[in-house]
């Protein structure tokens, strides 16, 4: 009988603990801006279980899209707290036109978060 218990705790918990991982039935989507103006193209990094931007470059977010042509993107995840990360080109600056920035994310079960990821070259 304590095998069986402990079988279905163990199930259980393999069931319930939803791993770092796109794909559930939240959802995370914004658009990408810079002061006003939409940016194209940006590329939007998120890491998984974070409320503070992670050290290092790009390389330790978890997934990465691109935003459309008005600066629009979308994670589906699962419920929990994100860092989501912007960078991109505004060739409305004096170069090297790169614009960037982040925020934390948290989002409940079936819930829809939008946001507007602000990004900026230092200003």
């Amino acid at each position: 009988m304590r095998k069986i218990i402990a079988l279905v705790i163990v199930v259980l918990l393999f069931v319930t603990c939803k791993k770092n991982d796109l794909g559930g039935d939240c959802v995370i989507e914004g658009t990408v801006k810079h002061h006003t103006k939409n940016i194209k193209g940006a590329s939007v990094f998120i890491k998984f279980k974070a409320i503070d931007q992670p050290d290092g470059d790009t390389t330790v977010y978890d997934a990465k899209v691109r935003a459309d042509d008005n600066g629009y993107f979308k994670f589906n995840v699962y419920k929990g707290k994100y860092f989501i990360y912007g960078f991109g080109y505004d060739y409305g600056i004096p170069a090297p036109y790169t614009v960037v920035g982040g925020q934390a994310v948290k989002v409940r079960a079936k819930e829809t978060a939008s946001i507007t990821l602000y990004i900026t070259d230092g200003d």
